[in-house]
């Protein structure tokens, strides 16, 4: 007699579309009860912990990835409705995780590259322990800058060739996307009507949540491609494809209304990098159900760029056409940022050696222009702050994952976790623990498992 197989996705994907609904929820308590923010992160944080401490040994690691992919994730919700305890607490948090999973699960010997470069952030402390003038408090300035660059490191630690299957590295994602969900439902009922607080093409905060456009996009943008991901991968059903492409275009459009672009265009080029080495991976008839789920994301896109241009009465096209609010084309593209990276790099270029210390640039502008003005650009802060030392890190943090990859090619999104990085920290530095915690998943030796063969009874005759 032929066994029953049990469809594996099933629970899964129930499971799924349970917590999803479970986080819209708390996206409307968060919005309409007060302290329920506190009560959400308070109960979020101590569950991560108690998960890592008391699960078997074999599941640690895996509720260790989990508590820093929500947290990450939440960062920017936390930040907007004061739920946090502090500012800087995502990446104090990650650190503290993934510590216990070395603790638990020890570290590969391997990844000694994030020794030397966790070793290498320490002169620009020294440095600034001598120039850091008494307008900047020492402590909260050298943790400023210092707690992404370590988080990142601690991050690269852990996951330095730890091995997991294709399914667990999408559950990672999914446990990305219900926090985000939670955020997009908040910022409907935050402001349900764009074209209320139309502001010209500028970064729009109302929009935001009355947060920060930047770092809410940069993580609306995330769960943009971790439910392109899984739209792809997860949706074996019309129902689920559906489900999941609703929700992509909601929070699509929420990133493009903040009309910060840093965090969109940075998830276009993650979910183009998915699906160039997604395709180029598959067989000829997966391809076509690929172009089939290609067509449909299509019509999803085109909608929700419509329904963006006449919400805000076509000024958000503008906005990515680098356009003012009456259509005269912006002088700067960048809105600043290049003038930021030059005067960073002319810093490098005065202090090449030890560079000027952690946060001082930040010292430097104060005392130029008499204000504090926080580098957008971590690429030119690690040469300027860090000088010759910048340098060796930037180039281990670039070299490191490519050697890693020319003998583990399991990973699908390797280079997405790379684009997101990469392009997060030339737009926004490392204000949030994202960049840090998804470079670091771009480490993870990814491996496909056999299906195991069909068992069949013999007949007795």
């Amino acid at each position: 007699m032929k066994q029953k197989r049990t469809k594996k996705y099933r629970f899964t994907n129930d499971l799924y579309v349970a917590l999803i609904a479970m986080h819209l929820f708390i996206g409307v308590g968060v919005y309409f009860i007060p302290l329920f923010s506190n009560l959400y992160f308070s109960m979020t944080a101590l569950f991560f912990i108690g998960k890592v401490i008391f699960v078997p040994d074999s599941a640690k690691t895996m509720w260790v990835l989990f508590g820093c992919a929500y947290i990450a994730a939440a960062e920017s919700f936390f930040r907007m409705t004061g739920g946090g305890l502090f500012y800087e607490f995502s990446k104090y948090y990650i650190i503290l995780l993934v510590l216990m999973g070395m603790f638990f699960n020890g570290v590969s010997g391997k990844g000694y590259p994030y020794f030397l470069y966790l070793i290498l952030l320490l002169p620009s402390v020294l440095v600034a322990s001598m120039t850091l003038g008494y307008d900047l408090n020492f402590r909260k300035s050298i943790a400023f800058v210092l707690s992404g660059p370590v988080c990142l490191g601690a991050s690269a630690l852990f996951c330095y060739d730890k091995r997991l299957n294709q399914e667990q590295l999408l559950q990672i994602l999914a446990c990305m996307s219900f926090p985000i969900v939670a955020m997009m439902v908040y910022l409907f009922l935050y402001n349900p009507s764009i074209k209320e607080v139309l502001q010209g093409t500028g970064s729009n905060f109302t929009a935001s949540g009355g947060y920060g456009p930047n770092q809410v996009a940069t993580l609306l943008g995330l769960g943009m491609v971790a439910l392109t991901v899984r739209f792809f991968l997860k949706s074996p059903s019309f129902f689920l494809k559906i489900f999941n492409l609703v929700l992509l275009a909601l929070v699509s459009f929420r990133a493009l209304v903040t009309f910060s672009r840093g965090g969109v265009i940075a998830a276009i080029m993650m979910m183009l990098g998915f699906l160039v080495v997604y395709y180029s991976h598959s067989r000829f008839k997966q391809r076509q159900q690929i172009i089939g789920a290609l067509g449909l994301l299509c019509m999803g896109v085109v909608i929700t760029w419509g329904i963006a241009i006449n919400q805000t009465e076509g000024l958000i096209e503008n906005r990515y056409t680098n356009k003012n609010a009456v259509g005269e084309e912006k002088k700067d593209v960048s809105t600043g940022r290049v003038d930021l990276f030059v005067r960073e790099f002319e810093g490098f270029l005065n202090h090449p050696f030890l560079g000027v210390g952690a946060s001082g640039m930040k010292q430097m502008r104060m005392e130029e222009e008499g204000k504090i003005i926080a580098s957008h650009n971590e690429v030119s802060r690690l040469f300027s702050e860090h000088g010759i030392f910048g340098v060796i890190i930037f180039v281990l943090l670039i070299v490191t994952p490519l050697a890693f990859r020319t003998q583990h090619k399991g990973n699908l999104l390797f280079y997405s976790f790379l684009i997101f990085w990469f392009a997060t920290i030339n737009h926004s530095a490392m204000r949030v623990a994202a960049p840090g915690f998804i470079y670091g998943l771009s480490l993870l030796h990814i491996v496909h498992e056999k299906k195991r063969p069909i068992l069949r009874k013999q007949l007795k005759q």
